[in-house]
């Protein structure tokens, strides 16, 4: 009797562990030829200059698992054979309101993924294929710390070095995340609201705030707070450097709220860099290639370069 039990312990055990070890239920390599769009010919065999980069890699939509619910992303991968770095890319918007699909998260991906980086990002729950309820940075935020499981599964990705990047939306989730994640090296955030208290928006109080977070008019100030980096800027790691963009002409988004968030990660000698673009609007058009210079230099830095830690003790002559 007791041989019996053990191996039915032993089959219960492998059962658990094999029901846990995949979190990805469907994986699939985008096929360029199905969306013309991207080439300048119609013998599609020359890429626009938009989607150039993809020539370097390879594009997948990924289907996984959040709270039981199926979230769907993507994923840019490098077209080599070795472990790559990978970088996880929070998107902005709500609801469908900037939701990647293919040739967005091509677009989005492959440009950073082209020099030499896995970059992953999903619609969270309740936009795009994603099931479920969107909460705008509630338990929609679980849909971005699963992706760490996924990334496990992807067989290029270097696990010891992640990323967090995230624009809008997508860098109030970015600063949500890095206090609940133990494994991000560096961040970068750009037009990221990091203080939802001031509202500066009624419009965007009322359609998206009222209509997305749970129990907003019952408890509207917990809610926010929850979401605001300001408030509990001291949660933030002092091991990962966090890179700050805004445009001081963003009207979605004040670079105040960049601003004040650097100077608590002052007071709390949080590794931040902060800059501002005079004039430039909330994705910083006006300045595109050196924003995207300064977004690859920074994880070139820390998650490429094993570069050292700032010093943030005062120090000096």
């Amino acid at each position: 009797m007791k041989r019996y039990f053990l191996v039915l312990l032993v089959i219960v055990n492998l059962y658990s562990c094999s029901s846990q070890e995949s979190i990805i239920l469907e994986q699939k390599k985008v096929d360029w030829q199905l969306y013309p769009k991207v080439f300048t010919d119609s013998s599609k065999t020359k890429f626009k200059d938009r989607f150039r980069y993809s020539e370097n890699v390879d594009m997948f939509e990924i289907t996984y698992l959040s709270d039981g619910l199926k979230i769907q992303s993507f994923a840019s991968v490098p077209k080599g054979d070795k472990k790559y770095p990978v970088i996880i890319y929070n998107r902005g918007g709500n609801r469908d309101f900037g939701n990647l699909n293919v040739l967005w998260a091509s677009i989005r991906f492959s440009k950073l993924a082209s020099e030499g980086y896995i970059v992953i990002g999903c619609n969270y729950r309740g936009s795009g294929k994603s099931e479920g309820m969107e909460e705008f940075g509630g338990s929609d935020i679980n849909d971005v710390l699963n992706l760490s499981k996924v990334i496990k599964e992807l067989p290029k990705a270097d696990t010891t070095r992640i990323g967090m990047y995230g624009w809008s939306r997508g860098g109030m989730m970015t600063y949500i995340a890095l206090t609940k994640m133990n494994n991000i090296k560096a961040a970068v955030t750009g037009g990221a609201k990091s203080d939802l208290r001031t509202i500066d928006r009624p419009n965007m109080e009322k359609g998206v705030y009222a209509e997305l977070i749970p129990n907003y008019h019952q408890n509207k100030e917990a809610e926010l707070e929850k979401r605001s980096a300001i408030v509990w800027a001291d949660k933030f790691s002092t091991e990962v450097p966090i890179l700050l963009l805004h445009g001081n002409a963003d009207w979605r988004v004040k670079s105040t709220n960049s601003l004040k968030l650097a100077l608590e990660f002052e007071k709390h000698r949080i590794p931040y860099r902060l800059k501002i673009y005079e004039g430039a609007d909330h994705g910083i058009s006006q300045f595109k290639e050196e924003r995207d210079q300064d977004i690859l230099d920074w994880f070139n830095k820390y998650l490429k370069g094993n570069t050292a830690l700032p010093n943030m003790k005062f120090h000096g002559k």
